[in-house]
């Protein structure tokens, strides 16, 4: 059985997959047990024939396919229930983070056993101005309403414990809360600094719209789900 699930989410991605998934390959091949599943997301461009090609030379490479567009969330939670292992880790599909950066979250979390998530801190962002500050809001606005203590949950790089994210509520857009989301059943998160890098290829997929509006209701969920918490401790009798 690998160690880790590499999980990466895509829609129309098709100039970005060769290159990360050769950098995926020269960060862990040498280092850790690994499978790497990419989910296609509906994706209209010929995305899914590359990874076929790829997967028919790459063993590790398992690759899922969406009917249609369901959102990265969708995809993250198709990926994760897929996986073999207990550890996920998390990437943007676009290339802007960096695998390198894996084998660092993997030794916070051996050296933090009672850490269940250690998530990406995009120090120095790579990206327009626009899109920064409406990270930079959101980012304020969720740390101030769920007090989750994490400054940066829209970085795409993150490890978790698969069994505690099977563990949570699922539901759209989950991906930007989920460090509230292992908080809130008692668990410790991490943040760790990693590099950001500028997309090369591609266009984005989300906007000013997607982080501002659609984000208020997904907040106003979670803080919800916040004050019902029902998570019990189970004391085994040992007589």
């Amino acid at each position: 059985m690998p160690y880790l699930s590499v999980l990466v989410p895509i829609y129309n991605e098709a100039d970005n997959l060769i290159l990360l998934i050769n950098e995926i390959r020269a960060a862990l091949d040498d280092k850790v047990n690994y499978e790497l599943i990419y989910v296609d997301d509906g994706s209209t461009d010929n995305s899914w024939q590359i990874l076929q090609s790829i997967a028919k030379e790459f063993n590790k490479l398992r690759i899922i396919r969406h009917r249609h567009s369901y959102g990265q969330s969708v995809a993250v939670i198709t990926g994760v229930k897929a996986a073999q292992t207990e550890w996920i880790v998390t990437l943007d599909g676009d290339g802007q983070n960096d695998p390198a950066d894996i084998p660092h979250l993997l030794a916070i979390c051996t050296a933090t056993p009672q850490a269940k998530m250690v998530t990406g801190l995009r120090r120095v962002r790579q990206d327009n101005w626009l899109k920064r500050t409406a990270s930079n809001i959101a980012n304020r606005t969720r740390r101030y309403l769920l007090n989750d203590d994490t400054l940066d949950t829209g970085c795409g790089l993150k490890l978790f414990a698969r069994s505690v994210f099977l563990e949570l509520p699922h539901f759209n857009h989950i991906h930007r809360f989920l460090p509230a989301l292992f908080l809130r059943d008692g668990y410790k998160v991490i943040s760790l600094e990693v590099n950001h890098r500028p997309r090369n290829k591609g266009k984005s997929k989300y906007g000013i719209f997607n982080r501002l509006g659609v984000g208020i209701i997904d907040l106003l969920g979670v803080m919800w789900l916040q004050k019902r918490s029902c998570r019990a401790e189970i004391i085994r009798d040992t007589e």
